[in-house]
């Protein structure tokens, strides 16, 4: 007897192991739809019908021929970069996606509800895709800020915040809340903006603020102050503030440098922007990504004709609003600042 209901229960105990590693995912064993797959795609975009949230996306590129694929999504995010893969070959990437209402500015249309993906590249190849529901665990990156860094709706524009998300990989989200328009007045006084933003932070989420552009008659100690305030908005809910000095505008001297105001973002008041946010940082103990610094600096190198791409010249003859192209790059650096300064964990960052 003893012999056999060993037998029994090593039976049942590998009956349980089978049922678990062949039922579906966490998500759905807590009561959530199955995984969504390839069934909601078509050659060049895919609907998922979910509710808001973070979801992560795993797919499955490559076929029988050469392939280079790129993944955009919701209001123009890019959320993969391209990626090649060679003939008869499949690699799997994947990222993590904030959907929300409205999907892109918060002062903007709701969008289309659910998640919205579009396939792209010279040669798109999706083979598969799955997309789950992200854990309460996944981390989540806010971007507080105005339309230089916004989820912009129209083509040619695109603010850095909207190219950030390809360079991140599954189990980080950005949640993009910048605005076209708004200063650091403004945006702490609309319900849809920091209203919204500050309940959503959750203990150990990065919240990066890049105010500046539209402080054009904010005296300086408002400024400073309205700093301090979002700073201590961000704590109090247990998040990370970071402060981001604002991207130069594209304003030339004739010596080919950009130290003049207007490039520099010194408002009418002679209040110096980045030069307050550089102290704001400095005082509260705040990590800094010195974005003025390293776009003067990039600018610079490529001299008047080279740096008419990052920005809207050619198309708008506007110097302070950034190309898909400008607004890459300047993720970029971005990307370079939080790994260098060990905001997000080098696993969780796409390098490539």
């Amino acid at each position: 007897m003893r012999r056999f209901n060993g037998v029994r229960a090593a039976a049942l105990a590998a009956a349980v192991l089978a049922a678990c590693l062949t039922a579906a995912p966490a998500a759905q064993a807590h009561g959530r739809r199955p995984p969504l797959g390839i069934e909601n795609c078509t050659a060049t975009a895919c609907h998922f019908d979910v509710p808001p949230g973070d979801y992560d996306v795993t797919v499955r590129l490559g076929g029988a021929a050469a392939s280079g694929t790129s993944i955009g999504g919701e209001t123009r995010r890019s959320l993969l970069p391209e990626t090649s893969v060679a003939a008869g070959r499949h690699v799997t990437r994947g990222f993590t996606v904030n959907v929300r209402t409205p999907e892109g500015e918060p002062t903007g249309p709701d969008g289309t509800p659910g998640l919205d993906l579009t396939i792209g590249g010279p040669a798109p190849a999706l083979a598969g895709i799955r997309v789950t529901p992200a854990s309460r665990h996944t981390r989540q990156i806010f971007l507080v800020g105005d339309s230089t860094v916004c989820d912009q709706p129209a083509d040619p524009y695109s603010g850095w915040g909207q190219q950030l998300p390809q360079y991140l990989r599954k189990g980080v989200a950005v949640a993009n809340y910048a605005d076209s328009g708004e200063s650091t007045v403004t945006y702490l006084q609309n319900p849809q903006l920091w209203g919204t933003v500050q309940p959503l932070i959750r203990p150990g989420d990065l919240v990066l603020i890049q105010l500046a552009h539209n402080d054009k008659t904010t005296d300086e100690a408002t400024y400073r102050a309205n700093l301090e305030t979002l700073v201590a908005g961000v704590r109090e809910k247990g998040g990370r503030p970071v402060l981001v000095t604002p991207i130069v505008r594209r304003w030339f001297n004739a010596d080919g440098t950009l130290n003049n105001d207007i490039a520099l973002l010194v408002n009418g008041l002679g209040v110096n922007h980045p030069e307050v946010i550089r102290s704001v940082a400095a005082a509260e103990d705040v990590p800094l990504i010195d974005l003025t610094a390293k776009t003067k600096a990039l600018v610079e190198s490529l001299g008047v004709e080279g740096s008419k791409a990052l920005y809207l010249y050619n198309e708008k003859k506007d110097n302070t609003h950034t190309s898909a192209y400008g607004a890459t790059v300047y993720a970029g650096l971005v990307r370079d600042e939080l790994l260098a300064q060990h905001l997000v964990p080098r696993g969780t960052v796409r390098a490539e």
